[in-house]
Protein backbone atom coordinates (compact mmCIF):
# COMPACT_ATOMS: atom_id res chain seq x y z
CA UNK A 1 0.00 0.00 0.00
CA UNK A 2 1.30 3.64 -1.11
CA UNK A 3 2.06 6.19 1.83
CA UNK A 4 -1.11 8.19 1.61
CA UNK A 5 -3.76 5.23 0.72
CA UNK A 6 -6.10 4.19 3.45
CA UNK A 7 -7.86 0.84 3.91
CA UNK A 8 -10.92 1.89 5.46
CA UNK A 9 -12.47 5.35 6.10
CA UNK A 10 -10.60 7.42 8.79
CA UNK A 11 -13.23 10.45 8.78
CA UNK A 12 -14.78 11.03 12.34
CA UNK A 13 -18.36 12.40 12.59
CA UNK A 14 -17.01 16.09 12.59
CA UNK A 15 -15.53 15.46 8.96
CA UNK A 16 -18.58 13.90 7.75
CA UNK A 17 -20.98 16.59 8.90
CA UNK A 18 -18.47 18.98 7.25
CA UNK A 19 -18.16 16.97 4.14
CA UNK A 20 -21.81 17.12 3.71
CA UNK A 21 -22.64 15.02 0.36
CA UNK A 22 -18.95 14.41 0.04
CA UNK A 23 -18.38 10.70 0.91
CA UNK A 24 -15.15 8.81 1.82
CA UNK A 25 -13.63 5.33 -0.42
CA UNK A 26 -15.48 6.31 -3.10
CA UNK A 27 -19.06 6.08 -2.06
CA UNK A 28 -21.74 9.06 -2.24
CA UNK A 29 -22.89 9.68 1.18
CA UNK A 30 -26.89 11.12 1.21
CA UNK A 31 -28.36 12.39 4.16
CA UNK A 32 -31.70 10.23 4.52
CA UNK A 33 -33.67 12.43 7.01
CA UNK A 34 -32.99 9.62 10.26
CA UNK A 35 -32.52 12.05 12.82
CA UNK A 36 -34.28 13.26 15.84
CA UNK A 37 -34.41 16.73 14.72
CA UNK A 38 -35.23 16.15 10.97
CA UNK A 39 -38.40 14.05 12.22
CA UNK A 40 -39.81 16.75 14.87
CA UNK A 41 -39.23 19.46 12.37
CA UNK A 42 -41.09 17.36 9.52
CA UNK A 43 -44.16 17.03 11.95
CA UNK A 44 -44.03 20.63 12.72
CA UNK A 45 -44.27 21.61 8.99
CA UNK A 46 -46.96 18.66 8.84
CA UNK A 47 -49.28 20.57 11.39
CA UNK A 48 -48.44 23.52 9.79
CA UNK A 49 -49.73 22.28 6.66
CA UNK A 50 -53.06 20.77 7.99
CA UNK A 51 -54.20 24.09 9.82
CA UNK A 52 -52.98 26.08 6.71
CA UNK A 53 -55.48 23.71 4.45
CA UNK A 54 -58.74 23.99 7.20
CA UNK A 55 -58.32 28.09 6.82
CA UNK A 56 -57.67 28.72 2.75
CA UNK A 57 -60.27 25.70 1.95
CA UNK A 58 -62.70 27.91 3.25
CA UNK A 59 -61.39 30.99 1.96
CA UNK A 60 -61.12 29.44 -1.70
CA UNK A 61 -64.81 28.29 -1.36
CA UNK A 62 -65.91 31.45 -0.43
CA UNK A 63 -63.75 33.81 -2.86
CA UNK A 64 -64.40 31.29 -5.64
CA UNK A 65 -60.41 31.79 -6.81
CA UNK A 66 -58.12 29.20 -8.94
CA UNK A 67 -54.77 30.18 -6.87
CA UNK A 68 -56.52 30.09 -3.63
CA UNK A 69 -57.56 26.36 -5.31
CA UNK A 70 -54.69 25.68 -6.17
CA UNK A 71 -53.22 27.19 -2.12
CA UNK A 72 -55.57 24.70 -0.99
CA UNK A 73 -55.12 21.44 -3.23
CA UNK A 74 -51.02 22.42 -2.30
CA UNK A 75 -51.80 22.57 1.58
CA UNK A 76 -53.51 19.46 1.48
CA UNK A 77 -50.83 17.60 -0.96
CA UNK A 78 -48.02 18.22 1.56
CA UNK A 79 -49.64 17.44 4.71
CA UNK A 80 -50.34 13.76 3.14
CA UNK A 81 -46.63 13.69 1.36
CA UNK A 82 -44.84 14.95 4.46
CA UNK A 83 -46.51 12.39 6.21
CA UNK A 84 -45.46 9.89 4.06
CA UNK A 85 -41.72 11.24 3.87
CA UNK A 86 -42.27 10.56 7.52
CA UNK A 87 -43.16 7.23 7.03
CA UNK A 88 -40.44 6.29 4.77
CA UNK A 89 -37.24 7.69 6.99
CA UNK A 90 -35.12 4.88 7.54
CA UNK A 91 -36.50 2.73 5.19
CA UNK A 92 -34.12 1.17 2.55
CA UNK A 93 -33.21 3.23 -0.21
CA UNK A 94 -35.58 1.91 -2.92
CA UNK A 95 -38.70 2.25 -0.28
CA UNK A 96 -37.55 5.99 0.07
CA UNK A 97 -37.17 6.70 -3.83
CA UNK A 98 -40.64 5.01 -4.35
CA UNK A 99 -42.06 7.24 -1.89
CA UNK A 100 -40.39 10.54 -3.66
CA UNK A 101 -41.78 8.98 -6.90
CA UNK A 102 -45.33 8.72 -5.41
CA UNK A 103 -44.91 12.61 -4.23
CA UNK A 104 -43.77 13.58 -7.60
CA UNK A 105 -46.68 11.92 -9.08
CA UNK A 106 -49.35 13.25 -6.95
CA UNK A 107 -47.70 16.78 -7.22
CA UNK A 108 -48.20 16.60 -10.99
CA UNK A 109 -51.92 15.44 -10.47
CA UNK A 110 -52.09 18.66 -8.15
CA UNK A 111 -50.86 20.30 -10.97
CA UNK A 112 -53.25 19.24 -13.34
CA UNK A 113 -56.47 19.44 -11.63
CA UNK A 114 -55.28 23.46 -10.76
CA UNK A 115 -54.78 23.96 -14.71
CA UNK A 116 -58.15 22.16 -14.83
CA UNK A 117 -59.70 24.33 -12.09
CA UNK A 118 -58.26 27.61 -13.72
CA UNK A 119 -59.72 26.71 -17.07
CA UNK A 120 -62.97 26.17 -15.87
CA UNK A 121 -63.39 29.33 -14.18
CA UNK A 122 -62.27 31.23 -17.37
CA UNK A 123 -65.41 29.90 -18.97
CA UNK A 124 -67.59 30.28 -16.29
CA UNK A 125 -66.26 34.36 -15.97
CA UNK A 126 -67.36 34.86 -12.67
CA UNK A 127 -65.34 37.81 -10.53
CA UNK A 128 -63.28 36.58 -7.71
CA UNK A 129 -63.14 38.59 -4.40
CA UNK A 130 -59.68 40.42 -4.37
CA UNK A 131 -59.73 40.79 -0.78
CA UNK A 132 -59.67 37.36 0.08
CA UNK A 133 -56.95 36.14 -2.22
CA UNK A 134 -54.98 38.96 -0.99
CA UNK A 135 -55.29 38.31 2.61
CA UNK A 136 -55.22 34.27 2.12
CA UNK A 137 -52.19 34.77 0.44
CA UNK A 138 -50.23 37.02 2.85
CA UNK A 139 -51.65 33.57 5.65
CA UNK A 140 -50.16 31.32 3.39
CA UNK A 141 -46.89 32.99 2.96
CA UNK A 142 -46.62 33.30 6.55
CA UNK A 143 -47.58 29.36 7.14
CA UNK A 144 -44.58 28.24 4.61
CA UNK A 145 -41.93 30.94 5.57
CA UNK A 146 -42.35 29.47 8.69
CA UNK A 147 -41.93 26.20 7.58
CA UNK A 148 -38.94 27.01 5.15
CA UNK A 149 -37.21 27.99 8.02
CA UNK A 150 -37.53 25.04 10.15
CA UNK A 151 -36.43 23.04 6.55
CA UNK A 152 -33.97 25.34 5.28
CA UNK A 153 -30.77 23.60 7.05
CA UNK A 154 -31.90 20.18 5.74
CA UNK A 155 -32.56 21.48 1.95
CA UNK A 156 -30.20 18.85 0.78
CA UNK A 157 -30.47 14.78 0.86
CA UNK A 158 -32.38 12.10 -0.93
CA UNK A 159 -34.97 12.66 -3.33
CA UNK A 160 -37.01 11.73 0.07
CA UNK A 161 -35.95 14.77 2.14
CA UNK A 162 -34.80 17.39 -0.77
CA UNK A 163 -39.02 17.10 -2.04
CA UNK A 164 -39.97 17.99 1.04
CA UNK A 165 -37.98 21.38 0.90
CA UNK A 166 -38.65 21.80 -3.14
CA UNK A 167 -42.25 21.45 -2.47
CA UNK A 168 -42.12 24.02 0.99
CA UNK A 169 -39.95 26.32 -1.04
CA UNK A 170 -42.44 26.47 -4.06
CA UNK A 171 -45.45 26.56 -1.57
CA UNK A 172 -43.75 29.90 0.24
CA UNK A 173 -43.29 31.25 -3.77
CA UNK A 174 -46.80 30.40 -4.64
CA UNK A 175 -48.58 32.08 -1.49
CA UNK A 176 -46.62 35.28 -2.23
CA UNK A 177 -48.16 35.64 -5.92
CA UNK A 178 -51.66 34.47 -4.81
CA UNK A 179 -51.25 37.77 -2.22
CA UNK A 180 -50.20 39.93 -5.24
CA UNK A 181 -52.50 38.33 -7.55
CA UNK A 182 -55.31 39.94 -5.58
CA UNK A 183 -54.35 43.38 -5.55
CA UNK A 184 -54.08 42.87 -9.43
CA UNK A 185 -57.50 41.90 -9.15
CA UNK A 186 -58.12 44.41 -7.43
CA UNK A 187 -56.78 47.36 -9.46
CA UNK A 188 -57.55 46.07 -12.84
CA UNK A 189 -61.05 44.69 -11.98
CA UNK A 190 -60.26 41.73 -14.16
CA UNK A 191 -60.62 37.70 -13.34
CA UNK A 192 -57.97 37.04 -15.67
CA UNK A 193 -54.73 37.88 -13.42
CA UNK A 194 -56.33 35.42 -11.30
CA UNK A 195 -56.42 32.41 -13.74
CA UNK A 196 -53.15 33.18 -15.30
CA UNK A 197 -51.48 33.21 -11.77
CA UNK A 198 -53.24 29.93 -11.52
CA UNK A 199 -51.63 28.28 -14.69
CA UNK A 200 -48.13 29.31 -13.83
CA UNK A 201 -48.52 27.79 -10.78
CA UNK A 202 -49.87 24.99 -12.50
CA UNK A 203 -46.68 24.97 -14.55
CA UNK A 204 -44.16 25.57 -11.40
CA UNK A 205 -45.60 22.87 -9.78
CA UNK A 206 -44.99 20.92 -12.86
CA UNK A 207 -41.60 21.30 -12.81
CA UNK A 208 -40.98 20.39 -9.54
CA UNK A 209 -42.78 16.78 -9.98
CA UNK A 210 -40.32 16.74 -12.74
CA UNK A 211 -37.06 17.16 -10.44
CA UNK A 212 -38.30 14.91 -7.70
CA UNK A 213 -39.72 11.88 -10.31
CA UNK A 214 -36.02 12.06 -11.72
CA UNK A 215 -33.73 12.31 -8.87
CA UNK A 216 -35.92 9.09 -7.19
CA UNK A 217 -35.66 7.16 -10.54
CA UNK A 218 -31.89 8.05 -10.13
CA UNK A 219 -31.97 6.73 -6.54
CA UNK A 220 -33.35 3.71 -7.10
CA UNK A 221 -30.46 2.00 -8.96
CA UNK A 222 -27.62 1.28 -7.37
CA UNK A 223 -25.33 2.97 -9.92
CA UNK A 224 -27.50 5.83 -8.90
CA UNK A 225 -26.28 5.85 -5.37
CA UNK A 226 -22.79 5.34 -6.35
CA UNK A 227 -23.15 1.80 -6.46
CA UNK A 228 -22.60 1.56 -2.74
CA UNK A 229 -26.59 0.35 -1.99
CA UNK A 230 -27.91 2.77 0.82
CA UNK A 231 -24.95 4.54 1.98
CA UNK A 232 -26.06 6.91 3.85
CA UNK A 233 -25.57 9.89 6.27
CA UNK A 234 -27.75 10.35 9.05
CA UNK A 235 -26.01 14.20 9.71
CA UNK A 236 -27.42 16.71 7.19
CA UNK A 237 -25.58 17.66 4.55
CA UNK A 238 -24.00 21.02 4.15
CA UNK A 239 -26.34 23.87 2.86
CA UNK A 240 -25.79 23.75 -0.70
CA UNK A 241 -27.43 25.51 -3.90
CA UNK A 242 -30.95 25.55 -3.87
Amino acid sequence: MQAGEMSSCSSGPAQLQAAGSAGCCGATMVFDGASPAYRRVLACVIAINLIGFGVVAVGALLAGSAALAANTLDFAADAGTYALSLWAIGKSAQVRAAAALFKGGSLAVMALAILGFAVWRALTGAMPDAGAITGLGLFGAAANLVAALLLVRYRQGDANVRSVWLCTRNDLIQCVAVAATGLVVALTGSRWPDLAVGVLLAAVFLRSAWQITAQALRESKPEGRGGQGDTITHSPSAVGPV
